[in-house]
C-alpha cells in the first residue's frame, strides 16, 4: 500500500541524514537540486539540472527518488550513459545510501541493475546448441582458437554464475564468443514458451528490478523500453536521466539500422535450414548484388536514390519477404521449443533485412529537404567489416517527446547542459518545448576563477587539415615543460593524437602515453600514478577521465571539436535545420562542439584542491563570431590569451606541488 507522505521525513532531512552518515558535508547546490527534483516529481513537471563536478548530484537525485518510491510503491528508473557510472551507483552510492536511510524509512531501500537481454547468458541457447551465425573461414585461425578458449571459459562460468551477467565474467570475452550464448530481445521465445524460462537470467534480473525502489539501467535500454511495444523495465512513473548530454546520441544509435552483406548473410544461413533452397539462394544472390554495389560506391551520405541502389534494395526486400512467407505461421512450432527458437531467430533476421531495406527506400520519399525525416549513408568497409549502408532519423526529439516524456516525469541532469548559458538547445534536441519543463543550474562548489585559467592561444594560426602545424607542437612543448608533465592532451582525431605523441617524444623528457598503447583504463591509471606523465588521446578521454590531484594540472585541447564536415549524420541534420528555417551550424555543429569543449574542460578540476590550466590552441575560440557561444558553455575560469602568463602560472603550480 502507498504510504502517507506525512509518515516520511522531508527530502531535506533525508539528505542531511545521508550526507552525515556518509561522512560528507552538505553543499548548497546539492540541497537546491534535491529540492528541485522533489518539486518536479510532485508537480509532474520535467526538469533539466546542470550540476557541476563536486556538487554531489547522485545523492541529490537519489534521495528524492527513494523517498518517492517509498511513498508510492513505484520504482524510479535511473538511466546512465556509461558503465562506469552504473557501477558507481550500484557498487558504491546506492549500497551506502541504503545503509544510511534504512533506519528512517519504512524499509531498507532496494535497488537493482537491469541491462539489455543480450548482456545475459541464455540457458536455452546453451542447451539447444543453436549454431553461431559467424563463418569461421572469415577469421584468422589464431583468432578462432582464441575465441574457442573464450567459449570454453563461458561454459565453465555458466555453471557457477548466479546472475549470468556478462560484466561479471573477468577477464572479458569477445563478441563472437558471447553471441553463441546470448540472444536479442526479438529472438527470445519468452519466459512462457521457453523451456528454460523459469531459470532465465534476464527474467530473473527483471524480477529483481520489479521489486526494487531504484532500477539502474542505460540510455539504450531506456529508449528500447519507451519505443517498443513490449515493456522492458518495471512499471515506473519517474525517470532520472544522468549524463543527459549523451541521451540523443544513445537513442539515435538504438534507432539506427544497417544493411550489408553480413546482415543478409546471417538471414540466409538461418533460413536455409528451414525452407526450400531456391528461395534462400534468391536472397543470397540479392545480398551479393548489394555487396557488389556497395563495394563500388563512394562512402558518405546518399542524398538521392540511384536507380541501381533502389532496384537492389527492392530486390533484397522482396527476397526476404518471400522467405518470410515460405516459413509459414510464426507460432507454427510453439510446442517444439528447440525448433521454435531457431524459427524465432530466423524471423528476426529476415524482418531486420526486409524492414531496413524498406526503411531506406522510404527515406527518399520527401518532396524537399525540409520534408526529409531520415538520412542514409554508406560506411566503407574496414578489415573484416564489409561496406555497410545505414539509416537514421534526422531528429529523435519527436520520438522522445511522445514515448519518453509523454506519461512519466523525467529529470535530466549532467555537468554540461546549459550551452551558451541556455538549456534551450538541449531541450529542442530532447523534443521539449513550451512550459512543460524547467531548467536549473545549481552551479559548482569549485571557485573556477581562482582555481583555473582558460588560455586561448590567439596568436597561433587557424588549424588546418594537414595535421598539427609546427607552431602547435612548439606551443604544446612549452606548456608541458612549464607544467612539468601533468598534462592531458585532448585531440580532435586519433591521427592528431598519434602525430603529436610521435613528434613530442623526441622533444620532451617526460613520459608520454598515447591512447591505443594499452587499454584506456590502464593508461589512465599510469597517468594518475606518476605526476610527470602526460596522456594524449581522443574522444573517450574527453569525457571519461577523473584524475584529481597533482597528476593533472594542464588540459590541452588542440582544436574546437566540430563534427567532421563529411560526418553524414551531423551534416544531414545541419542541412535539415537550415531547410526548415533554423541556423544549422549553431544548432548542430556549434552545439556538438560546445558539449565536447565543456566536457573536456571539466577534466581539470575534480577536487576542491585542484588547480590548473585549460589551454585551447584553436584561436577561433577568441576570434570567431560563434566564440561567445562556446565560451558561454565553459566553466567560468579566469581567461587570458597571453602565453607568457600561462607558462608562469604553470611553473608556479609545478614548483609548489
Amino acid at each position: 500500500m502507498p504510504k502517507d507522505s506525512r509518515d516520511l521525513p522531508p527530502v531535506e532531512e533525508l539528505l542531511t541524514t545521508a550526507v552525515t552518515e556518509l561522512g560528507g558535508s552538505e553543499r548548497p547546490g546539492q540541497v537546491k537540486m534535491a529540492q528541485a527534483v522533489r518539486d518536479a516529481v510532485e508537480g509532474k513537471e520535467h526538469l533539466a539540472v546542470q550540476a557541476g563536478t563536486g556538487t554531489g548530484k547522485s545523492l541529490a537525485y537519489l534521495v528524492p527518488a527513494i523517498r518517492h518510491a517509498a511513498e508510492t510503491d513505484n520504482a524510479v528508473v535511473v538511466s546512465t550513459a556509461t558503465i562506469a557510472l552504473q557501477r558507481q551507483l550500484v557498487d558504491r552510492d546506492l549500497p551506502r545510501l541504503a545503509d544510511a536511510l534504512e533506519g528512517v524509512l519504512h524499509h531498507r531501500p532496494e535497488f537493482a541493475i537491469l541491462k539489455g537481454r543480450r548482456n545475459y547468458l541464455c540457458r536455452h541457447k546453451m542447451g539447444a546448441g543453436m549454431p553461431d551465425d559467424e563463418e569461421d573461414q572469415l577469421f584468422d585461425p589464431r583468432e578462432v582458437s582464441a575465441t574457442g578458449r573464450m567459449v570454453q571459459r563461458i561454459q565453465e562460468w555458466a555453471s557457477e554464475t548466479e546472475t549470468g551477467d556478462r560484466d561479471e565474467l573477468v577477464p572479458g570475452v569477445n563478441d563472437q564468443a558471447w553471441r553463441q550464448f546470448s540472444v536479442h530481445a526479438k529472438e527470445c521465445l519468452g519466459a512462457q514458451r521457453c523451456p528454460s524460462g523459469a531459470e532465465c537470467f534476464a527474467e530473473l534480473a527483471r524480477e529483481r528490478a520489479g521489486q526494487a525502489d531504484v532500477v539502474v539501467t542505460n540510455h539504450a535500454l531506456l529508449a528500447i523500453d519507451a519505443m517498443e511495444d513490449f515493456p522492458v523495465l518495471p512499471e515506473h512513473d519517474v525517470v532520472v536521466v544522468d549524463e543527459a548530454h549523451e541521451l540523443v546520441d544513445r537513442v539515435t544509435s538504438v534507432v539506427t539500422d544497417e544493411l550489408s552483406e553480413s546482415t543478409v548473410g546471417v538471414a540466409v544461413r538461418r533460413v536455409g535450414r528451414l525452407i526450400e533452397q531456391a528461395l534462400a539462394d534468391r536472397l543470397q544472390e540479392a545480398g551479393e548484388d548489394l555487396a557488389a554495389l556497395l563495394a563500388a560506391a563512394p562512402p558518405g551520405r546518399v542524398d538521392d536514390l540511384p536507380q541501381s541502389l533502389g532496384l537492389t534494395l527492392a530486390l533484397v526486400r522482396d527476397s526476404a519477404y518471400a522467405c518470410i512467407k515460405a516459413l509459414g505461421p510464426r507460432n507454427k512450432d510453439k510446442d517444439d521449443p528447440e525448433n521454435a527458437g531457431l524459427r524465432k531467430a530466423t524471423f528476426t533476421a529476415l524482418d531486420e533485412v526486409h524492414d531496413t531495406a524498406q526503411r531506406m527506400l522510404d527515406a527518399f520519399g520527401g518532396d524537399s529537404e525540409a520534408d526529409r525525416a531520415e538520412v542514409v549513408w554508406l560506411d566503407e568497409g574496414r578489415g573484416r567489416i564489409p561496406p555497410t549502408l545505414r539509416v537514421a532519423p534526422l531528429s529523435v526529439g519527436g520520438m522522445l517527446r511522445d514515448k519518453l516524456f509523454g506519461d512519466r516525469t523525467v529529470v535530466l541532469t549532467s555537468a554540461t547542459l546549459a550551452l551558451g548559458g541556455s538549456f534551450d538547445g538541449m531541450a529542442r534536441q530532447w523534443g521539449l518545448s513550451g512550459d512543460d519543463w524547467t531548467g536549473l543550474d545549481v552551479g559548482s562548489p569549485f571557485d573556477h576563477p581562482r582555481s583555473g585559467i582558460l588560455y586561448v592561444a590567439k596568436h597561433l594560426p587557424q588549424p588546418g587539415r594537414d595535421g598539427l602545424p609546427e607552431e602547435y607542437l612548439t606551443e604544446i612543448t612549452e606548456l608541458i615543460e612549464a607544467a612539468g608533465g601533468r598534462t592531458l592532451g585532448l585531440f580532435s582525431s586519433m591521427r592528431a593524437a598519434k602525430a603529436a605523441t610521435e613528434a613530442l617524444r623526441e622533444r620532451l623528457d617526460v613520459p608520454l602515453l598515447c591512447q591505443g598503447d594499452d587499454s584506456t583504463s590502464q593508461l589512465v591509471k599510469q597517468f594518475a600514478a606518476d605526476p610527470a606523465t602526460c596522456l594524449f588521446g581522443t574522444l573517450s578521454l574527453w569525457q571519461g577521465v577523473d584524475v584529481p590531484g597533482p597528476s593533472l594540472t594542464l588540459v590541452i585541447i588542440d582544436r574546437i571539436p566540430f563534427p567532421r564536415p563529411d560526418d553524414p549524420l551531423a551534416s544531414a541534420r545541419q542541412r535539415h535545420v537550415a531547410a526548415t528555417g533554423g541556423n544549422g551550424f549553431m544548432a548542430v555543429a556549434a552545439t556538438h562542439a560546445a558539449l565536447l569543449l565543456a566536457q573536456g574542460a571539466g577534466r581539470l578540476l575534480r577536487s576542491m584542491n585542484d588547480r590548473g590550466v585549460v589551454a585551447v590552441l584553436d584561436p577561433r575560440l577568441a576570434t570567431a563570431r560563434y566564440g561567445g557561444f562556446l565560451l558561454g558553455s565553459l566553466p567560468p575560469f579566469w581567461r587570458t590569451t597571453d602565453p607568457a602568463k600561462v607558462r608562469e602560472a604553470l611553473t608556479r603550480l609545478t614548483d609548489g606541488a
